[in-house]
């Protein structure tokens, strides 16, 4: 409170760095900024060389691991140019960077894919039933149907909670491959446990479902009363 009132016996205001001047190369700080801002008002030319190459050693001092890169001193050179907003008459060892050549837009790459067919199963599911569609009929391929139908249907119970049928994952396995696999003939999913709990993605992961875990919460508080 005394150095507010200070401030104000004083007729000070604070300056916040929300209302200072944005800082082009934050690595370098606010003090190299503005010594490239003094850089630019010197008139003569000779003195404002000689200024902008001890603003270079500063620069060096402050960043060292710019030593890493290579053609260094030309990078603090371009950095310079670019804490200045491009707006810097020195004579530079090394051609002065334009604004077009640093700050050209990223090529937009078009992605061919398509919309995930059953939201549920999502992309990864697809993608292995067309590897799988792709392998020699044999007991190998009938393994890995067996395989991916029962995650699926895991999948299936996660997001739906509701019981699902061997045929439904069998006819989403057919609709995914384009109708490229056929089911093996006799093929049955294992049997679910009654008690069996699937959860979401960010749930307790316990797989207990919530009315059990407050049935074991009041079975502990019962035992340790009888204590």
């Amino acid at each position: 409170m005394e150095n507010g009132e200070n401030l104000k016996n004083t007729g000070m205001k604070l300056m916040y760095n929300t209302q200072k001047r944005r800082l082009q190369l934050p690595e370098y700080g606010r003090n190299v900024q503005k010594m490239i801002e003094y850089v630019k008002s010197i008139p003569d030319r000779e003195e404002r060389n000689r200024q902008a190459r001890a603003v270079i050693d500063v620069m060096e001092t402050i960043n060292p691991q710019v030593h890493l890169q290579e053609n260094y001193e030309h990078k603090l050179w371009d950095h310079m140019y670019i804490i200045s907003g491009f707006d810097l008459d020195v004579d530079s060892p090394y051609p002065a960077p334009k604004p077009e050549e640093l700050y050209t837009p990223p090529v937009e790459l078009k992605m061919k894919r398509n919309p995930v067919k059953i939201a549920h199963y999502g992309r990864n599911i697809e993608n292995i039933i067309d590897m799988i569609a792709g392998k020699e009929d044999g007991e190998v391929k009938d393994a890995m149907i067996r395989s991916i139908a029962l995650y699926m249907r895991q999948q299936y119970l996660i997001w739906n909670k509701d019981s699902v049928t061997d045929e439904t994952i069998f006819n989403d396995i057919v609709k995914l491959s384009g109708g490229r696999i056929r089911i093996p003939e006799g093929l049955h999913l294992s049997r679910i446990p009654s008690d069996q709990n699937f959860n979401r993605p960010g749930g307790n992961g316990n797989g207990m479902k919530p009315r059990n875990m407050q049935r074991m919460k009041m079975n502990r508080q019962k035992n340790g009363r009888k204590q």
